[in-house]
């Protein structure tokens, strides 16, 4: 779900990561809403990379996903520090897509050693999309994919934090939305073809797969290329 931070007008994202009750933490004011007294907070320091981390991915999303709502929280832990990267982009009345969502969920562990990290990175896509059209027919297509990776390297004034995690993200969505293509859209048709032979509608053939694909590249896109998608 998303909120509205009435005082800033910018949208966040609401997960159990900024939750203290009924309450949920806005990245941008760090303020909750409703308001409550004792809620949990960022240490300074981890507020102030938070902050720096909420527009840097801000214009991640803007760039890679064209839209959607996007949040980054992040808390303390005796050995480091933990966070939840967040990417939310829901489409309707798109060329392809009817209707549909994208959940993108990045959560990320870091122990810190003198001047070295080790980032533990969970990812986890979801897609559902509902498409209704000649060239495709009325499908819904919809799957999620998880990954696990794993990095130890040095953290200094050029290799910070931010560039770090940003690298290791950018790389497990890129490589997910490639997997996510060929699990479900190529299992897909081979699984319908060898299934059934459709009376009416669009015929499981080439063309019709190709039209389906470029539903999914165009939905799930990024930069100037951006292909991917599931069922």
């Amino acid at each position: 779900e998303e909120q509205v931070d009435a005082e800033v007008g910018r949208k966040f994202l609401l997960c159990d990561y900024n939750r203290d009750g009924e309450s949920y933490r806005s990245p941008w004011t760090n303020k909750y809403n409703p308001p409550i007294e004792d809620g949990f907070l960022p240490s300074a320091k981890l507020r102030a990379m938070e902050i720096e981390f909420n527009e840097l991915f801000d214009a991640y999303r803007e760039l890679y996903y064209e839209g959607g709502t996007s949040s980054v929280y992040l808390w303390d832990l005796d050995h480091g520090f933990a966070g939840c990267f967040l990417i939310k982009k829901i489409v309707a009345g798109d060329r392809y897509v009817k209707n549909g969502c994208w959940d993108s969920i990045n959560v990320v562990e870091v122990v810190e050693n003198d001047k070295a990290a080790t980032y533990k990175l969970t990812t986890t896509v979801l897609l559902n999309m509902n498409m209704n059209n000649t060239q495709v027919g009325d499908a819904l297509l919809a799957g999620s994919l998880t990954r696990q990776t794993e990095m130890t390297t040095n953290v200094n004034e050029t290799k910070t934090h931010i560039s770090n995690l940003g690298r290791m993200i950018e790389d497990m969505e890129s490589e997910m939305r490639s997997n996510l293509y060929e699990l479900y859209i190529l299992k897909t048709r081979e699984v319908v073809n060898s299934l059934r032979t459709l009376n009416k509608g669009p015929a499981q053939t080439v063309a019709h797969i190709a039209n389906l694909s470029a539903a999914v590249m165009g939905y799930g896109k990024t930069r100037k290329t951006d292909s991917e998608f599931v069922a």
